[in-house]
């Protein structure tokens, strides 16, 4: 298998993966608090790498790898996870997730920035008629909006392309599930202490929703997603394996109509079919 294919293919599940993240996070802070929600994932998930690292007898990252880990555990282990947590709490999951549409161009945005990519022209063309199927869903579908959610939701996408791009270009030299791995190490001194903080007081009230929600974020959106993520993104390309993302939003929903019993439009269909579409486009030109 060629490399890029098995980053394509790497991507594509981490992409699944990830779909499942933003209604798992709607379900946990239901009854957990955000600022709980985040640092618990992040630690739970921290002891996980760590002992990964452990057992594979991992060299340690150099001095200079630092400020890469850092910018990467900002955006992916604290960044995204607080701010959708926080957005989550003013709009439904279902809201939230058209958002994604616009990851990809702005992970590719970062690609260019950080990690020295040089698309062609019409993959920017792909890019943008992407975002924009996602986008016109999203206006098209009416569902709700609070302007302090979508602020949330924006920043949240911001911090997120930063950190996927700043990993995938680490993940070159460290290896993919090292980078997440290790970004989570870095920021467990910070995150355990918040966590411990937060935690409330009687659990009694939390329901399995929360729990669900909690070990899915933890086990899956903060770490195996990521291993997969990352290889992609090294393997075949930031901004072109980061187009893969379009298809999230509409996997998110596939999974809310599937399991929270929630209708598939035509238009959903329509505006996935375009989102495809926009993928091959991109790929093609990303190079």
């Amino acid at each position: 298998m060629s490399k890029t294919a098995s980053g394509w293919i790497s991507g594509f599940l981490g992409v699944a993966i990830f779909a499942g993240s933003l209604p798992a996070t709607r379900a946990a802070v239901m009854d957990f608090d955000p600022v709980f929600l985040t640092c618990a994932r992040a630690t739970i998930a921290a002891a996980l790498g760590l002992a990964l690292l452990a057992a594979f007898r991992q060299q340690r990252p150099g001095v200079e790898d630092l400020p890469s880990l850092g910018l990467a555990a900002a955006g992916v282990v604290v960044g995204f996870p607080l701010l959708t947590a926080l957005a989550l709490q003013h709009v439904s999951s279902a809201h939230s997730i058209v958002f994604v549409g616009l990851l990809p161009l702005c992970t590719a945005i970062f690609g260019v920035v950080r990690g020295g990519e040089r698309p062609r022209p019409a993959f920017w063309l792909f890019s943008l008629l992407g975002s924009a199927c996602v986008a016109g869903y999203a206006l098209l579908g009416g569902i709700g909006a609070s302007f302090q959610g979508d602020l949330l939701m924006l920043g949240a996408i911001i911090v997120c392309g930063l950190g996927y791009a700043e990993g995938a270009r680490l993940s070159r030299k460290l290896g993919g599930w090292q980078v997440i791995s290790w970004a989570l190490v870095l920021s467990l001194p910070v995150m355990l202490p918040i966590a411990w903080l937060t935690m409330p007081a009687s659990v009694g009230h939390v329901g399995a929703p929360a729990w669900f929600g909690l070990a899915y974020v933890s086990l899956f959106s903060m770490l195996i997603g990521f291993v997969f993520w990352y290889h992609g993104l090294a393997q075949g390309g930031i901004a072109a394996v980061g187009q893969l993302q379009l298809l999230q939003p509409f996997m998110g929903l596939g999974l809310a109509a599937l399991f929270l019993h929630e209708a598939v439009s035509w238009p959903m269909l329509a505006a996935t079919l375009a989102a495809v579409a926009c993928v091959a486009g991109a790929e093609r030109f990303a190079h």
